[in-house]
Parts: structure tokens; C-alpha cells; sequence
């Protein structure tokens, strides 16, 4: 676990940890710091991250992507472990991650760091690699804030205010914010499979249109004290709440070969959603004897408790049937302790040793009951079919070593980490009980070489593990959807990867470019498998995929094409192929394709910016079939009136592009899902700034997705 300081975001003294080696890489609207184990983008200046989410702000990072539903991946791997200042955040995990990316503000935050191949002083969770979102830390002297505000059609509303203080040993901070969201998405799948009884070839189609009124306050406060020359003590505590109204209407029809209809119903949802996060975190940095050598301590407890109920009214035409009512209640709670240790010694100018110990706790619990309701008397009967009571309990022990040094003009910084892990899960409605125990070792090693004055050579390599979301093994089956059922596996096993990456980058007055090439070879890989359980329904749970490996080429560039129009490049040229015969798909299978990110900026007058940025999400390789493209536009305009006064507009996904589609083909079934999110949103907002932070103004556009 990454120090305090480091964990923070705030580097310790060059000697110690910044790399020697690294390229700083200056664009008009973007800082990107390449460091001998990770790419830092800046976007503390980034005006519209008032208005935007941390989805939003994600989307136009470089090797990340981002899925309709808020789900993130880099290179094209979901697995990734997402961090706040170096911490796991409950929020950020689980089911409910892509929801909370896509709802919570992104006001504070002040850069991103894309951590393909970690060292070792990060947990060795997230064989894809680390995203840590790192929050605004420095505060001008004295007395600073702002406000802003925007409204967004449909009814969509975002306002905010923060407010800080710095003197010579206290910076206090706090910000506090309001927004209002409207999603809108539409699910529709399509079934071909024999009747399991008669044989005969039946096709079963499903539509939802679903409608979701998010309110989401949050409020933050955080405090650093500098004790004395050599003490300083740290405090945070962050509180978000999201949640309102969701009603969908689902209609379900499955017909013969020869298009007659043998099955109808029709199901109206109506419920809320509520969901509240806290995390709370302490910090202790002692300086000791020699320069740079210091000792942190770091404690960090984040809670995430969601609670949702939804009544249900049901309507069945084929077979003809009285309407009937239920409804559903679900319960979900998700507690992290941390509690770090890490020590950095400073050897010499050009070498340094760091060392920690970290204690991680993970507690889960989720619970739902269903209900029939009687028509007349409303008196309700309990569902044994939608109940449900399941606990997971995950603990691990780490300890890790780092060592970096400079040797002619080569970077090395070599790293061994170690966790023995124990994990405990209990489905207690049918008295299914997993207990897992293992110890592993996680090595890694990073080497930079300066070739010139404008050219850098760099090598990465990792080794990390994905362990099952707690959710994907609980075995319970979720028909809340019905009839596309959901469920998990008890028996997942967690996933090893083992990551390789070399890089060459050049740098110049007018123009910066870097191209990687990587390779990630995985094993045990959890993936979504689909089976046709007969009567139109169809079940999505999750295995492991004994073996899968992606390999690919990711270029960046930054530069002008003219003076006054800028440009931000990115793509991965990828290709990944798995073995799926122990799931019963014969053979391997294997797919290539391009990602890519395009931005333009044009500035006409000092006080103007536009800005046009399109994505593309290349199709992906499924053991069962693939899940499709998805392509995005957003287009933003800014205009500065004064120091203090500046107005934006923007317009996301223009092109309603949030397709998902997925396709699965096996010979006793064909399916087709698609889940459509109407992600065109536009946006005015207005931001005013006071005291020192005018300074720190910029102009810059993030977006707002519809998920």
C-alpha cells in the first residue's frame, strides 16, 4: 500500500521516489507527466469538471474506456482497481462502481494517474491496472473558493461551492454540491432455442424502458497540521448520497417457429434506490534522522450502504390471468479497513529503498425480500424465490519492498510484493459456505532509459491478480429482469496476470508522441457465460476462462496543426484470443481492432475555446460471441467574461452512440441483447471564482454521459 504522502498524490522528496528519468509532455489543454511506472494527467485546471462526473472526466483519458453503464476498462481489460488517493474506495467497486462513476462530481479532482504495470507499493488487486483518481490537495495562501452552477435539459441541474483556508501550519478545506440527474436507457433481447418438453424451436424477445431521477448531495472537509519541522498529521472525511426515483415498463412475448405468439405478459416496476457513502481517512508523516527518510501511517475506513425497493404490477395476456402484484426489497452493505505502514529510505541522491506493511479488511452483506401482495386486502406473503441473504468476509496481509537506483543512464526501480490472503463466503438462505486461504508473491520491475535529450526508452512488467467481486459469488439468481436472469458462482477462482510493456517516447517544443507496445497473458479470467434455461429465459452467470491474452500497440500524441487548433491523439491497435474449451467452446478464438480517442481544440481569442471529442470502443471477443462497438462525440464551447466569470456549453453524445450489444451463438441457442443509454445531454454553466484560486483558472471541456 502506497504511503501517505504518496497515496495522497503529494510526491515525497525527488530523491526518494520521483523517478530520475521522466518526460513532461505540455499541451494546451492537457499536462501529461510520464514517470518511470505511471502516466499522470492533470486536470486541476479543468473548468467544466464542475459540471462533469468522474465518468466524465475518465472518458477522455487515454487506454481507458468507458462502457454505456459507467463500467471502466484499460487496454480493453475490465479488471482494474480504482483508487482515491491511493485507498480502494467501496463507492468504486462492486455493481454499483459504474452508477457512482457516472453520478458523482468531479469538481476536485486534480489529476489521474493510468498505472498499467504497478509497483509494489500498490495492492497487487486489478490485473488490468490501477486508476487513482487523485483529489485537489494544494490550497492558495489564505482565503479562496467558488461557485458555480448549470442547468441541463430535462430537468438536469448541477451546483457547488468549496471554500478554503492556508496559513503557515493549517490548510483546511471544504465543498459541498448538488446535482440532478436524468438517465433514460431501453433493454431488449431476443432468444432462438428448443422447447426443452416438445423440442420445437421457440423465440422469446424482451423490452424494458427504464427511467431513473438521480439526486446526488456530497460534502467534503479535509484538514492538514503541521505539527512541528519533522511532524504532520493529516484528516478527510467525504459524504455522498445518490438515489430517487426508477420506474421501467417490461414487456415479454415468446412465439413458435411459425410466429405465433404462445406466451405474453407485460411487468410495470416503480421504486427508489438510495444509496449512501462515507469514507474517512487519518494520516501521519514523521520525518527521521537522515534527508528524506520518513515513516507513515496511514488509517482509512470507507462504508457503502444501498437500500432499494421496488413494487411491482404484472400483467399476463398469454395465457390470459388475473393482474398480480409483489415487490422486492434489496439490502447491500460494503465496508473497507485499511491500515498501512511504509518507511522510505534515501540511500543516495540517485538511489532510495522503500518499504510497508498493510493490513486490508472487506466486509459484505447483501440481503433481499420478495413479497406477493394480495389484490383485495394488500396482505403480503413472503417470495421464496426472490429471497436471499448472503455475507462475505475478505482479509489480506501484504508486505512489500522497492528499491530504485540510477546506473548510467538507465532508471531501475525493481519491487517484490506479498499477500496472503483468506476469504470466507456464506449464502446463508441455502447454506452454501466457500472458505478460501492462499499466498502469493507479486514482482515487478520497471527500467527507463534516456536515449537523448528528446527520446526515452521504457520497459514495464507486473505481476497482479483480480480476485472475485463479492457479488459474482453469491449464487443466488436475480430475476428481477426477467427473463434475462442473472446469478453467481460460488466457485470462482481469483485471476492471475501476468503484464509486459516496453515504450518509446519523443518530445519536443511542437510536438509529443510515445507508442507501446504491451502483452498480458491471464489465467483463470472471470467472464460472463449465457445458457438457455427453456420458457423464454435465458441465465447469464459467471466461470473461469482458463486462459486468455491480449497483445497491442498504443500511441499518444499531442500537438498543433495549426496555431491556434491543438490536437489529443490516442488509439490501441489490439488483438486477444482465448481458450474457451473447458467451457465447452471448441478451439480458440480470436479478434483484433482499434480503439481510439480524437480531440480538437481551437482557440480563436483569448477569451474562446471550442472543443470536439470523438471515441471509439472496437468490438470485443466474449467466449459465446462478441459485444459490439461504441462510438461517442461530444462537442463544448467556452467563453471567459473576466478573471472571475466564465460560461460553458457542451452537448454529450451527440449521436446517442451508448449502444451495448451483445452476441452469443452456441448450438442449442442463439441470443441478442442490446441495452441502449440516451446519453444527449446539454449543458450551460456558469463558474465564478474569488480570492487566490483565480489564479489557477484554465479553460478546458469535460462531458457529461447519460448512463
Amino acid at each position: 500500500m502506497a504511503c501517505a504522502i504518496a497515496a495522497a498524490g503529494d510526491p515525497p522528496p525527488p530523491a526518494v521516489v520521483e523517478p530520475v528519468e521522466s518526460i513532461v509532455i505540455t499541451a494546451r489543454k492537457l499536462t501529461v507527466e510520464t514517470l518511470i511506472d505511471r502516466t499522470v494527467y492533470s486536470v486541476a485546471a479543468d473548468v467544466q469538471a464542475a459540471f462533469g462526473t468522474v465518468s466524465d472526466v475518465l472518458s477522455a483519458i487515454p487506454s481507458v474506456e468507458v462502457s454505456p453503464d459507467g463500467s471502466l476498462s484499460l487496454r480493453g481489460d475490465g479488471n482494474v482497481l480504482i483508487l482515491v488517493d491511493g485507498k480502494s474506495s467501496a463507492q468504486f467497486s462492486g455493481p454499483a462502481a459504474g452508477d457512482n462513476l457516472q453520478s458523482i462530481p468531479a469538481k476536485d479532482i486534480e489529476r489521474i494517474e493510468v498505472i498499467t504495470t504497478p509497483p509494489a507499493q500498490f495492492k497487487a488487486e486489478g490485473a488490468a491496472g490501477i486508476i487513482n483518481i487523485i483529489t485537489k490537495k494544494k490550497r492558495p495562501a489564505g482565503v479562496a473558493g467558488s461557485l458555480q452552477g448549470g442547468l441541463g435539459n430535462r430537468g438536469r441541474s448541477a451546483i457547488g461551492a468549496s471554500t478554503s483556508y492556508s496559513s503557515g501550519v493549517l490548510t483546511a478545506a471544504f465543498t459541498a454540491g448538488y446535482r440532478h440527474d436524468i438517465r433514460e436507457r431501453s433493454l431488449a433481447s431476443a432468444v432462438q432455442a428448443p422447447d426443452p418438453a416438445t423440442g420445437q424451436v421457440l423465440t422469446s424477445t424482451s423490452s424494458l424502458s427504464e427511467r431513473l431521477r438521480r439526486q446526488v448531495p456530497t460534502v467534503s472537509a479535509s484538514a492538514d497540521y503541521t505539527i512541528d519541522d519533522r511532524q504532520s498529521a493529516t484528516a478527510s472525511f467525504s459524504w455522498s448520497k445518490r438515489g430517487g426515483l426508477r420506474t421501467y415498463t417490461q414487456s415479454d412475448e415468446t412465439s413458435s417457429s411459425a410466429g405465433v405468439p404462445t406466451d405474453s405478459t407485460q411487468r410495470l416496476s416503480s421504486g427508489h434506490d438510495p444509496e449512501a457513502d462515507v469514507d474517512e481517512r487519518l494520516g501521519y508523516v514523521r520525518k527521521l534522522s537522515r534527508a528524506g527518510e520518513q515513516l507513515d501511517l496511514s488509517l482509512h475506513h470507507s462504508t457503502s450502504r444501498q437500500q432499494e425497493h421496488y413494487d411491482y404490477i404484472n400483467d399476463s395476456f398469454i395465457p390470459l390471468a388475473p393482474r398480480s402484484y409483489n415487490n422486492l426489497g434489496f439490502h447491500e452493505d460494503h465496508v473497507t479497513t485499511e491500515l498501512g505502514v511504509d518507511y522510505t529510505l534515501p540511500l543516495s541522491k540517485i538511489q532510495s529503498w522503500k518499504a510497508g506493511y498493510a493490513f486490508a479488511r472487506e466486509d459484505y452483506r447483501f440481503a433481499n425480500v420478495g413479497n406477493f401482495v394480495d389484490p383485495v386486502t394488500f396482505v403480503q406473503s413472503p417470495d421464496p424465490n426472490t429471497s436471499n441473504d448472503f455475507m462475505y468476509l475478505q482479509q489480506v496481509h501484504s508486505a512489500y519492498a522497492s528499491y530504485q537506483t540510477n546506473v548510467a543512464r538507465w532508471t531501475w526501480l525493481a519491487g517484490l510484493r506479498a499477500e496472503s490472503t483468506r476469504t470466507d463466503g456464506q449464502q446463508l438462505t441455502d447454506q452454501v459456505s466457500t472458505h478460501t486461504s492462499y499466498f502469493r508473491a507479486y514482482p515487478s520491475l520497471h527500467l527507463s532509459r534516456g536515449l537523448s535529450e528528446r527520446t526515452t526508452l521504457s520497459f514495464g512488467a507486473s505481476r497482479r491478480i483480480s480476485r472475485p467481486d463479492p457479488g459474482n459469488l453469491n449464487p443466488y439468481v436475480d430475476r428481477e429482469y426477467t427473463p434475462n436472469l442473472q446469478a453467481g458462482n460460488a466457485q470462482l477462482r481469483p485471476q492471475f496476470t501476468q503484464s509486459y510493456e516496453v515504450g518509446y517516447a519523443y518530445d519536443s517544443s511542437a510536438l509529443s508522441w510515445q507508442v507501446t507496445g504491451y502483452y498480458r497473458l491471464n489465467r483463470d479470467s472471470t467472464t460472463d457465460v449465457t445458457f438457455y434455461t427453456g420458457n423464454g429465459f435465458s441465465l447469464t452467470t459467471k466461470a473461469n476462462l482458463p486462459k486468455n491474452d491480449s497483445a497491442g500497440l498504443e500511441l499518444t500524441a499531442n500537438g498543433h496543426l495549426v496555431p491556434k487548433l491543438g490536437y489529443s491523439l490516442s488509439g490501441n491497435l489490439f488483438r486477444s484470443q482465448i481458450d474457451a474449451t473447458a467451457l465447452g467452446v471448441p478451439g480458440l478464438r480470436s479478434t483484433a481492432g482499434v480503439n481510439a480517442k480524437l480531440k480538437l481544440d481551437y482557440r480563436p481569442t483569448a477569451r474562446d475555446s471550442a472543443q470536439i471529442t470523438a471515441t471509439r470502443s472496437d468490438k470485443r471477443l466474449t467466449p459465446q460471441g462478441y459485444v459490439s462497438a461504441i462510438n461517442l462525440v461530444n462537442v463544448g464551447y467556452r467563453h471567459q467574461f473576466d478573471a472571475g466569470l466564465t460560461a460553458i456549453i457542451t452537448a454529450s453524445d451527440v449521436f446517442n452512440g451508448q449502444h451495448y450489444e451483445r452476441y452469443a451463438s452456441e448450438p442449442a441457442f442463439t441470443s441478442h441483447y442490446l441495452r441502449i443509454v440516451r446519453g444527449r445531454i446539454l449543458y450551460l454553466g456558469v463558474l465564478y471564482t474569488f480570492g487566490s484560486s483565480r489564479k489557477d483558472k484554465a479553460a478546458n471541456f469535460d462531458y457529461d454521459q447519460g448512463g
